[in-house]
C-alpha cells in the first residue's frame, strides 16, 4: 500500500473504534485462528506502558502460537516497537503479564521482572547491529560461547548454509551488501535457538527493490527453522505478505488481530480499513432488503451482519477494485480528478456529485483523462463491510 491512501489515514487515525472492534479482537486473538492444536508460546495479558503522561501501550492482550509469524502493524508512534521492547525485557511493563513458554517474564503486580539476558529471545534490529570487527561467521557464533567449539562451528555452518552465505563466512560486515548483512543478523539471532524471534522493522534500511525479495527470504528462513516470530512493521504490504496473522495497532491499542485476509476483507474499524490500503465509504440508506447509494442499490445480505434499522444510514467500505468507471456523454456520477499510473493498472480518483471521492482500479489500457465525466458502478462480487454513519 502506498501513499495514495492519501489523507484518509490521517483523517481516520483519531476515529474511535466502533462496537465491532472489541469483538473482532476477542474473536481473533487466540490460537484458534491458526492451528487449533498449536501450543501458545508467547502470551500477553493486559500489558500497559506509560512514559510521563503519555500512554504508549494500553491494555494489550494477544497470544502467539508455536511456529507462527505474527506481524504487529501500525503507523509511527502507535506502540508496536514499545510492545516488542516489553516482550524482550528492554522495558518494564506498568501493568499486565508477559508469559513465555509457560514462564512469567513480567508481572508488576507480583513484582516479577526477568531481565533480558535471562530471556531466550532472539532480536533482529533494523540497523543490523553487526559487530564490525567480527567476520560473518564470528557474528553468527557470538551467542554460542557456552557451547563446545565443534558444536559451535557446526551450528554456524548450518546457519550460514540456511541463509545462503557459506561463501561469505570470512567476510567482514563492511564487505557485505545490505541484504547480506540482514541475513547474517538473522542467522546470529537464530543461532542460540530462541523460543521467540523478535524483528523490529527488519527491512526498513533496505532499498525498495530489495525489500520484496528479502521479506520472502526471511519468511522462508523463519519457517525452515520453525521458530515463533513477532515481526514489527509499518509497511502494510510487508505485513500482509509475511505474516500468518496480523495485529493492527493505533494509539497504543490493538485494533484488530487475525489472518491477513480477514483484516483486509473485514476490517473491524474505519482506521483499520483506511490503514490497509485505499478505502472509500459510500453513504447508504437501509430500505427493506437493499441499501440505496448514489451509485445504485446493494443487496443488504451482502453486508455481513447488517443490523441497522429501516431508514437509517450506514457507510459501506469500497476499495478501488470494487468500483468501475465508464465514460459518459451526460453529467454522470462524477468526474476524474486524479489518476495514478501503477504500470499494469491505473487508479482513478473520482469526485462524485455529492462531493465525496472514490477510487476505481482499471487496466492500464483503460485510459481516462483528468476532468472527464464518468459514471461509476459497484462491481464487487464479495461481501462488503459497513460502519455506522458518522
Amino acid at each position: 500500500m502506498d501513499a495514495t491512501t492519501d489523507a484518509a489515514v490521517d483523517a481516520e487515525t483519531d476515529t474511535a473504534m466502533d462496537a465491532t472492534t472489541d469483538a473482532a479482537v476477542d474473536a481473533e486473538t487466540g490460537p484458534a485462528q491458526t492451528d487449533p492444536a498449536a501450543e501458545t508460546v508467547l502470551d500477553l495479558d493486559g500489558i500497559a506502558k506509560t512514559y510521563s503522561a503519555e500512554s504508549a501501550v494500553q491494555d494489550l492482550s494477544m497470544s502467539v502460537v508455536d511456529g507462527e509469524i505474527l506481524a504487529l502493524l501500525g503507523p509511527s508512534g502507535c506502540g508496536k516497537t514499545t510492545t516488542l521492547r516489553l516482550i524482550a525485557g528492554l522495558e518494564r511493563t506498568d501493568a499486565g503479564t508477559i508469559d513465555l513458554d509457560g514462564r512469567t517474564l513480567a508481572d508488576p503486580a507480583s513484582g516479577v521482572f526477568v531481565p533480558p539476558e535471562e530471556h531466550n529471545i532472539g532480536l533482529v534490529f533494523q540497523d543490523f547491529a553487526l559487530f564490525p570487527h567480527l567476520t560473518a561467521a564470528e557474528n553468527v557464533a557470538f551467542g554460542l560461547s557456552d557451547r563446545p567449539e565443534s558444536e559451535r562451528d557446526e551450528r554456524v555452518a548450518e546457519l550460514l548454509d540456511l541463509v545462503g552465505l557459506t561463501d561469505h563466512a570470512d567476510h567482514y560486515p563492511e564487505e557485505l551488501s545490505g541484504g547480506q548483512k540482514q541475513r547474517i543478523a538473522l542467522a546470529r539471532s537464530l543461532a542460540p535457538e530462541p523460543d521467540v524471534l523478535l524483528l523490529d522493522e527488519p527491512l526498513s534500511n533496505l532499498d525498495i527493490r530489495l525489500r520484496v525479495s528479502m521479506r520472502e527470504e526471511i519468511r522462508d528462513i523463519i519457517k525452515a527453522t520453525g521458530v515463533t516470530a513477532v515481526w514489527v512493521t509499518h509497511d502494510q504490504e510487508e505485513a500482509l505478505s509475511v505474516a500468518d496473522r496480523v495485529g493492527v495497532m493505533n494509539d497504543g491499542r490493538l485494533q484488530q488481530i487475525g489472518s491477513p485476509e480477514s483484516i483486509f476483507e473485514r476490517p473491524a474499524s474505519r482506521f483499520v480499513a483506511t490503514f490497509l490500503g485505499q478505502a472509500s465509504f459510500l453513504s447508504a440508506r437501509v430500505a427493506g432488503d437493499s441499501l440505496v447509494t448514489d451509485l445504485g442499490r446493494i443487496d443488504a445480505d451482502r453486508c455481513a451482519g447488517l443490523d441497522a434499522p429501516e431508514g437509517s444510514t450506514v457507510d459501506v467500505l469500497v476499495r478501488p477494485d470494487d468500483l468501475r468507471a465508464a465514460p459518459t456523454d451526460g453529467a454522470g456520477d462524477g468526474r476524474i480528478v486524479r489518476r495514478q499510473y501503477q504500470g499494469p493498472a491505473f487508479v482513478y480518483r473520482v469526485e462524485l456529485s455529492d462531493g465525496n471521492t472514490v477510487h476505481c482500479l482499471h487496466n492500464h489500457t483503460e485510459n481516462f483523462e483528468v476532468g472527464e465525466p464518468v459514471t461509476v458502478e459497484i462491481a464487487a462480487d464479495h461481501s462488503l463491510s459497513w460502519y455506522p454513519s458518522e
